[in-house]
């Protein structure tokens, strides 16, 4: 009998449509502290990673310092955001209530980023207490660490787990944890090269869609 295989989900990009709302909410909050030019070129460049890490890159293309004691400010901007516009990606839902498996959540959001994202676009339901956040590992995305640690927590052998992911960085975490990784260009987010990065992180498949996925992981021996 074959392996049961897990299938680990990134949040923002990948569940939920989040990735422009995430990019306005740093855009605005940055303005509002004095350092214009945050815009979505920006962030874009930043998907995928951690807070601290999207704060430390910032200030690596743009030369703005943001200040620590207004860390708080960008999670409640994005949580006013996304309590008004956030939506699930087109399809999940229906992916999600015909999966069978085990499934998970492994996200470089916080957890109650992540809790908020999937009570907000009814998806909460289908993880349950299954939910993985980067702040519970020591290193971010491109790092593996996130994976292994859901891996562990659910009971999983690493080759036996398939990441979806939209970001490179995402992508080469899976890669690095020894898992088959799946590229999603179906967020809102989605650009010209998205597909040829996600590929050259070294995705095994590239899914514009959750009907394209769906298709991928059933020759995985996944009923999806």
């Amino acid at each position: 009998m074959a392996p049961s295989r897990l299938i680990i989900f990134d949040c923002d990009g990948v569940l939920v449509d989040s990735e422009p709302l995430a990019a306005k909410a740093y855009e605005r909050v940055y303005d509002k502290h004095g350092m214009p030019g945050v815009h979505g070129g920006i962030i874009a460049q930043c998907v995928g990673m951690k807070q601290a890490d999207i704060i430390v890159r910032i200030k690596e293309l743009t030369g703005h310092q943001f200040p620590a004691t207004a860390d708080g400010d960008i999670w409640a901007e994005t949580k006013a955001l996304f309590s008004q516009e956030l939506k699930p990606t087109p399809g999940i839902t229906a992916f999600l209530e015909t999966l069978e498996g085990g499934s998970c959540v492994a996200s470089s959001s916080s957890v109650e980023r992540i809790n908020h994202s999937l009570a907000i676009t009814g998806l909460a339901r289908f993880f349950g207490d299954a939910i993985y956040s980067s702040s519970m590992v020591k290193n971010g995305k491109p790092a593996p660490d996130i994976f292994l640690f859901a891996a562990a927590k659910m009971g999983a052998n690493p080759a036996d787990c398939i990441v979806i992911e939209d970001s490179p960085f995402g992508i080469q975490g899976a890669v690095a944890a020894g898992m088959t990784a799946v590229g999603y260009t179906g967020g809102g987010h989605t650009y010209a090269e998205h597909a040829a990065r996600l590929t050259a992180a070294g995705a095994d498949f590239i899914c514009a869609d959750w009907h394209e996925v769906s298709r991928q992981l059933s020759g995985l021996g996944v009923s999806a």
